[in-house]
């Protein structure tokens, strides 16, 4: 019996006839569907997308009991797509702003049924009892949530964080069932160099089996490869595709990058062509509102449309991440577990209905997933504020001043004349420079106080508590009155995001370790979506603004950011001054 076959075509071609096969599938679903009374069963039909086999046929995919059964190859009348669920290969949950089981419940009409989730961000503010939370919310849902052991907590010395998980807890951690890989290793210098903690890690990952993920941005030649030689296998971080090759020749795996501030993706995405089997697609991080618009399926919209073949780009999101991960999810073949996705075309990528474990979870753009109702951990002990506390007092010299660039997290060094009144350096809005702190929330203290260009502010200020890595209190702004308005709502919720102008505030809570909700997953995003708009009255033309604000005090990535101790060259890895002296 000559099965008929889909060449590797969006479109395809059919080869062999068979009078009355449609018939015979459908006789033999009948047999099996009587066979199987008392378990849950369910068969579907279409264009079947065989990720590992490369091709697409015409057949019908039978479920028992959650798992796939049988795969038939057949004609059917459908002429719906069958592909495996898709997985997001790097996303740190928390910076949604959501719980893992409301990120499931968005992600999901998208087609997406697993994340591969560093929970770095909770495991700053609370430690080992944060990645618990975060795994024990997520088993409240079907979706597929692999967690990795946070390797870098806190990311620098420094900063002020909440916690710090040193080698024994990471050791701790990778035994857990849940855990399936160690997370990325932002810790390059000492990777390079040979720091001990980090070689433990390192070490008891490789011990686990588990493999390690990276984050080396700029990282290149000899020190890219003497960085996957201590058994990094991705990195995240690539801006070109010259530094992206460079890591592919390496060994490591290059996880091209989309998400609500950096957006790697126009960049990078022609290298499916040449490196199929390297390439893996991730959001990195995703605000509420950009998640109900869509996710991975935007991504591989966009890919076709650049030419990219389908199945290159379909295994981006399955295959690649599934076998690199040894992830437990599905990918269509006999005895797989029934992640599965419908879609109407290819070409369109609507999203029809999304299953996992054989139950369905979405359909024609609605979430079937329930809310979750959660607790609301935390590590607050901030102290509140006053315009006295911003002054800075002008000195001789350029003023240093970080500049945001649109979709990235790098930031450049900018030398300007300050302006100055009363004897202090204040903000400058004709020319775009803003006053920015970061001020620790684990306890009271003093705000460390630097200048910033990019935001695009014209009056107020934005304040958030989410800022990457150890999640202290963040602000920009136009005025000192504002910038303070804005950090005290905070201070007073124990955690959110705030956009002021002078003492009138509006203020979007999140009471989870001060960087997520566990309110409903859409209300969020509405509430989120009037912030972001709020903010774009101030003047900002930034995409995101709050999660390019979070991206300014991230250490790791060059050139200046700033922490709660102080104005940090990231370029010299250490503490820098204001002021550029003549």
């Amino acid at each position: 019996m000559r099965p008929f076959i889909l060449d590797y075509g969006v479109k395809g071609l059919f080869f062999g006839q068979l009078q009355g096969l449609t018939e015979f599938c459908n006789f033999k679903k009948s047999i099996k569907t009587n066979a199987m009374k008392g378990k849950e069963t369910f068969s579907v039909s279409g264009n079947i997308v065989d990720v590992v086999a490369g091709e697409i046929y015409q057949g019908t995919i039978h479920v028992i009991d959650g798992k796939i059964s049988s795969v038939e190859k057949c004609r059917v009348d459908e002429t719906q797509y069958i592909l495996p669920g898709l997985i997001d290969a790097h996303v740190h949950v928390e910076s949604s702003m959501l719980l893992p089981s409301e990120f499931a419940r968005l992600a999901v009409v998208h087609g997406t049924t697993a994340t591969v989730s560093d929970p770095h961000e909770i495991a700053n503010v609370l430690g080992m009892d944060g990645v618990r939370f975060m795994i024990d919310n997520g088993k409240k849902t079907p979706f597929r949530f692999y967690f990795g052991a946070p390797s870098c907590v806190p990311a620098t010395s420094f900063e002020t964080s909440g916690a710090h998980l040193g080698a024994d807890a990471v050791k701790e951690m990778l035994s857990w069932p849940e855990i399936y890989y160690l997370s990325e290793m932002m810790n390059f210098p000492g990777v390079i160099y040979g720091d001990e903690e980090v070689a433990l890690k390192l070490k008891y990952a490789q011990q686990a089996g588990k493999p390690v993920d990276g984050h080396a941005p700029g990282l290149l030649g000899d020190d890219a490869r003497k960085y996957a030689s201590a058994g990094i296998t991705t990195d995240h971080e690539c801006f070109t595709p010259e530094e992206a090759i460079d890591k592919i020749n390496a060994g490591m795996k290059v996880l091209i990058r989309e998400g609500s501030a950096a957006r790697n993706f126009d960049a990078l995405v022609m290298l499916l062509n040449d490196y199929p089997q390297m390439i893996m697609f991730c959001s990195d991080d995703k605000h509420p509102d950009d998640l109900i618009a869509g996710h991975l399926n935007l991504l591989i919209k966009r890919a076709m449309q650049k030419g990219i073949d389908f199945m290159k780009a379909i295994r981006a999101c399955t295959l690649n991440p599934a076998e690199h991960y040894k992830l437990e999810s599905g990918l269509l073949q006999q005895g797989d577990h029934a992640d599965l996705i419908i879609i109407d075309s290819p070409e369109s990528f609507q999203v029809l209905k999304t299953y996992i474990g054989g139950k369905l979870l979405a359909e024609n753009g609605i979430s079937l997933l329930p809310h979750v109702a959660e607790s609301a951990p935390n590590n607050f002990n901030a102290g509140l504020i006053s315009p006295e506390m911003l002054s800075v007092k002008a000195k001789p010299g350029k003023l240093k001043v970080q500049q945001a660039l649109e979709g990235q997290l790098i930031t450049e060094k900018m030398l300007v004349d300050p302006k100055i009144a009363d004897g202090c350096v204040v903000a400058d809005s004709a020319n775009d420079i803003m006053k920015m702190l970061v001020m620790n929330r684990y306890s009271p203290s003093a705000p460390a106080i630097d200048f910033v260009s990019g935001f695009g502010l014209k009056r107020g200020a934005l304040a958030s508590t989410v800022a990457h890595d150890s999640h202290n209190i963040i602000a920009v702004g136009a005025d000192d009155e504002s910038i303070c308005a804005a950090v005290n709502a905070l201070i007073e919720a124990r955690g959110g995001i705030a956009v002021a102008e002078g003492n009138a505030v509006q203020i979007l809570p999140l009471p989870v370790a001060g960087i997520m909700s566990n309110d409903d997953g859409y209300t969020v995003a509405r509430k989120y979506g009037h912030i972001n708009q709020a903010a774009g009255r101030l003047g900002t033309t930034l995409a995101a603004p709050f999660m390019t604000l979070s991206f300014m005090a991230l250490l790791v990535i060059p050139a200046l950011k700033l922490s709660d101790k102080g104005l940090f060259d990231g370029n010299k890895f250490e503490f820098t001054e204001l002021f550029e002296l003549n």
